[in-house]
């Protein structure tokens, strides 16, 4: 399986996936910080997190993937939401909630 397809069956088999530096417990940069506790205060309490740190293959992939050169990167429901400031301005807006809040329905 090429790295393109691991990613691909990590965003689409997950509902929520948080390509991140570390994990939701130690996150290893301020923007994936930000991202896991948007996302804690936000209710999403089940996500896969993958540890990009952990594999550079991934960490790589990911962003040719999604075609975005940075890290953190959230996926909901098997679509690219964006980087840290994106996911902060969904949350400040309102625009997050409803779209973490269809994954359980």
């Amino acid at each position: 399986m090429s790295i393109q397809e691991k990613i691909h069956t990590q965003v689409t088999e997950n509902p929520i996936v948080l390509y991140m530096k570390g994990t939701p417990e130690m996150p290893m940069c301020g923007f994936s910080a930000m991202v896991v506790e948007i996302l804690k205060h936000a209710g999403a309490a089940q996500y896969l997190a993958v540890n990009v740190l952990d594999d550079p293959e991934i960490r790589q992939g990911i962003k040719d993937y999604a075609q975005w050169p940075t890290i953190p990167q959230l996926y909901i429901k098997g679509e690219f939401i964006g980087g840290c400031d994106i996911v902060r301005e969904m949350y400040e807006s309102g625009e997050l909630l409803p779209l973490l809040s269809s994954v359980n329905s």
